[in-house]
């Protein structure tokens, strides 16, 4: 089976899929598989080294304290895999203006994303494999091949993501909606960015405001038993009751192999509210008037 772990992108999806992936039952595409994507690797040992990584057993302490296991390095750990993806299934999945629809599925591309994935899945001999996707949601699209898939959406608190954009160095909202890889802004926001004096934390957070309407749009035309919406900030604040949740929406039991993973994956509330003081006031004003009303229809209160 394939399950995606989908969200607007520093939403959390990162700490989902690696816990997940600590399931002995999970397969998963690495950084290394992506870093060299001209070899087209299925990634046989990857579950089995990533879940080895923190042990720390005598005869793999180098191993599991090296590169393969550092964040930054090109290393044995879950990855978004869009270099592997954008090579031998279809160029620009990985940075498409819009949304991948259903109806952007060719009789060309479907059997080259059916094998993308299912040959991953018979190589790792996994029961589920996890797939991790940001920024538009592609559901449709990988849906039309792929009909069984199952997704794990992971939403957070729009504000809370706008402000980390901001501070991330790929975020390249600077350039303004004509030139960052979301495509035009629909008329309504781009006037609304107007209105705002083109304020920056005010585009980051229309950016958000248009990926979720794409989730949205995608949930609605996905089957409600192979949708669920996990809430970053409910993980946070009790990750024993989410992480049980998604494992039992895949199928998948909380067994001893897992629970020795998860205590290894470090689940902590962190940063959840940094927004409030990381803007300032005039900015956080301005983002929560534009977000008011997709913030109160996924769950927030200003």
């Amino acid at each position: 089976m394939l399950a995606l772990v989908t969200g607007t992108g520093r939403s959390g999806t990162t700490l989902v899929q690696e816990t997940l992936s600590r399931h002995p039952a999970t397969g998963f595409i690495s950084g290394l598989d992506d870093k060299l994507p001209r070899l087209n690797l299925r990634g046989r040992h990857n579950g089995r080294l990533y879940r080895l990584g923190g042990q720390r057993p005598a005869g793999m302490r180098a191993l599991a304290e090296g590169a393969l296991f550092e964040r930054g390095r090109m290393r044995v750990a879950p990855s978004e895999g869009y270099q592997l993806f954008d090579r031998h299934v279809m160029s620009g999945f990985s940075t498409p203006c819009r949304d991948l629809l259903a109806e952007d599925m060719t009789p060309y591309l479907r059997p080259r994303v059916v094998d993308f994935f299912e040959s991953r899945q018979q190589a790792q001999g996994c029961d589920v494999l996890v797939q991790h996707l940001t920024g538009w949601p592609r559901v449709g699209f990988l849906r039309e091949a792929m009909p069984d898939v199952k997704v794990v959406n992971v939403v957070r608190d729009g504000r809370a993501v706008a402000n980390s954009w901001l501070q991330m160095g790929w975020w390249d909202g600077w350039k303004g909606p004509d030139k960052w890889i979301y495509g035009p802004l629909p008329t309504e926001l781009h006037q609304e960015w107007v209105d705002h004096r083109r304020s920056f934390p005010v585009l980051a957070a229309l950016a958000w405001k248009m990926l979720m309407a794409a989730y949205e749009d995608a949930r609605a035309l996905h089957p409600a038993d192979q949708w669920l919406d996990v809430h970053y900030e409910d993980l946070l604040l009790d990750p024993v009751s989410s992480c049980k949740q998604m494992l039992e929406f895949l199928g998948l039991e909380w067994n001893a192999q897992f629970q020795a993973g998860f205590e290894r994956q470090h689940i902590t509330p962190g940063r959840r509210s940094a927004y409030r003081t990381e803007l300032t006031g005039r900015q956080l004003a301005a983002v929560e008037a534009v977000l008011a009303e997709p913030l109160a229809r996924w769950g927030y209160t200003l």
